[in-house]
């Protein structure tokens, strides 16, 4: 299948550790609420959706990462998953994590990989 890129946001809206930008994407044939942060210089999206149950992590708009700036946490639960890979690290995720979205950084702008229909 090929792939096509959607825009996301500016490369410099996103700052390391800092405020997520929300998106939406299609996928498997459903409209599902995203999410793209910088951890570690890297642009990283995952959908935006808890690995226990599926509520959106975001505590206030864009707000992801817990007290720390260690982890993206989960506003209801509390769970906790590490922003390189989205992996549970701890509370109520049991195991399952974020998954992961593809996203590339080019000329100054974070795009979507999208899955062509």
């Amino acid at each position: 299948m090929a792939r096509r890129e959607r825009l996301i946001c500016a490369a410099s809206e996103l700052t390391d550790l800092g405020r997520g930008i929300r998106f939406d994407l299609t996928r498997l044939g459903k409209t599902q609420p995203a999410f793209v942060v910088r951890f570690g210089g890297i642009a990283r999206a995952f959908l935006n959706q808890c690995g226990h149950v599926p509520v959106e992590l975001d505590w206030q708009e864009g707000e992801f990462f817990d007290d720390s700036r260690l982890y993206l946490v989960c506003a209801t639960h509390g769970a906790l998953y590490h922003p390189a890979s989205g992996q549970c690290v701890g509370g109520r995720c049991a195991g399952r994590g974020l998954i992961p979205v593809p996203v590339v950084e080019r000329d100054g702008h974070v795009y979507l990989m999208e899955e062509e229909q």
